[in-house]
């Protein structure tokens, strides 16, 4: 199901998820296809009504009706209500109306049966990376380029994995029971979509906006969720929120007064969120109580560390490379190593950070990555060389996703004409 780019990003991502599950569990996991038709109407309609009318007072309730009463038409005109859910067959037969399942759909039940959709979605048919793509795109509203951009990827692949773990929901019979034995080894599938969904929100690949806000709360939300669930509520879920807390805590100083992309070297502290801070460094200690680190609780540490720091210059640098290098250990990736990499560079100096960006082991895939060559940039910057500087920079605004990116790096690459060789860039670390 594709976004709508015209409709109010945040409604579509906080209510296409939750209509989708609502619609699930009446029709069934094998007519998945037919709920996501009728949510996808339901945003049409209201692309077509609202735009006359206004939006109404309540627009979860509108949409949700929306959705029910055409669910209601194909099953009618049909005659198919005998191959849905019998739940479904039941109302009908018994007078169910729209508006009592509307009132359902929103009380305190629909929030277990968005987890159920989540873990539903973690078909053990399907490798871990497939079941994340669903997550994405069914409860998430991410689109094949979003998803291809969280993954470094092509958009074709992620189609494919899409199509195919939809055909494969589709041999299901009903969701996702949350007290099944294969409850764990879904989990891990679960946690992995909501930091992508995060970092798609802080730092992601969208042609509008560098970031969305509303996807690091709506992350917050779920991972909140899934905290209330108490066989999911366990160290790593906590490492994550930490994670979550302590990123978000930023966002008020992410944007500058005028729109543009602020980096961490530039960031107003005063501006951070003490409460979302103190939040996260809460989470992060509860996170310690179990026998296992992941890499959630070395980002979540490495983000803490910057935390505590009133500059970057103030940093304890010597301890961020060290907990870099543990994240290397555990979960190892090209946009680690990079980050890595200029926190080398901030400890040691610029060539050491060049050094060690020409040794990322796959860094092809970062062809597509902005602040890849722009790491690059600043590094070269640094070291007096305007001119690689120059054409890094230029390579990175041909790179860039949406008008925050360009301008950010139409601004380092101005940077250039004026330097003196000692400026401090924020090269990919834009956290």
């Amino acid at each position: 199901m594709e976004r709508r780019p015209d409709l109010d990003e945040h409604l579509f991502r906080r209510e296409s998820g939750r209509m989708v599950a609502a619609l699930t569990r009446i029709f069934g996991l094998h007519n998945l296809a037919l709920a996501e038709d009728v949510v996808q109407d339901a945003f049409c309609r209201a692309l077509e009504v609202w735009k006359v009318r206004g939006v109404p007072e309540n627009p979860s309730a509108w949409l949700m009706a929306t959705a029910k009463n055409r669910a209601l038409d194909v099953v009618r005109r049909e005659r198919t209500a005998r191959t849905f859910a019998p739940e479904l067959s039941r109302r009908l037969e018994t007078g169910w109306t729209t508006a009592a399942i509307v009132d359902e759909a929103f009380s305190p039940a629909i929030r277990d049966e968005q987890l159920r959709m989540m873990f539903s979605c973690c078909h053990p048919r399907l490798p871990e990376e497939a079941q994340v793509a669903l997550i994405l795109n069914i409860l998430c509203g991410f689109g094949a380029s979003e998803i291809a951009g969280a993954f470094l990827t092509g958009r074709a692949a992620i189609e494919k994995r899409i199509s195919r773990g939809k055909r494969v929901l589709a041999t299901s019979k009903r969701l996702f029971d949350l007290a099944d034995a294969e409850f764990r080894p879904r989990l891990a599938a679960v946690r992995r979509a909501l930091y992508l969904l995060f970092n798609e929100g802080y730092h992601g690949a969208s042609a509008e906006s560098a970031v969305r806000a509303e996807l690091c709360r709506e992350a917050m939300r779920l991972t909140a969720l899934l905290g209330e669930h108490p066989p999911a509520a366990g160290p790593e879920t906590s490492a994550l929120a930490a994670l979550m807390s302590l990123h978000a805590a930023r966002l008020p100083a992410r944007v500058d007064a005028g729109g543009d992309l602020s980096p961490l070297a530039d960031q107003e502290r005063s501006r951070w969120d003490s409460r979302l801070v103190a939040q996260g460094l809460a989470l992060l200690e509860r996170s310690a109580a179990g026998p296992e680190v992941t890499a959630y609780h070395v980002e979540a540490a490495i983000a803490a560390a910057h935390a505590g720091a009133r500059s970057v210059d103030e940093a304890d640098w010597e301890s961020i490379v060290s907990l870099y290098d543990r994240l290397m250990a555990v979960a190892p990736s090209p946009v680690v190593a990079l980050n890595r990499a200029i926190a080398i560079a901030q400890r040691d100096g610029p060539e050491r950070g060049l050094e060690e960006i020409h040794a990322i082991e796959g860094r092809e895939r970062l062809k597509s990555y902005p602040f890849y060559p722009a790491a690059m940039g600043d590094l070269e910057l640094r070291r007096g060389n305007r001119q690689a500087a120059r054409e890094h920079f230029s390579a990175a605004l041909a790179l860039a996703r949406n008008p925050t990116e360009r301008r950010f790096l139409e601004k380092r690459s101005r940077a250039c004409e004026c330097a003196s060789g000692s400026e401090r860039g924020p090269g990919g670390d834009l956290s």
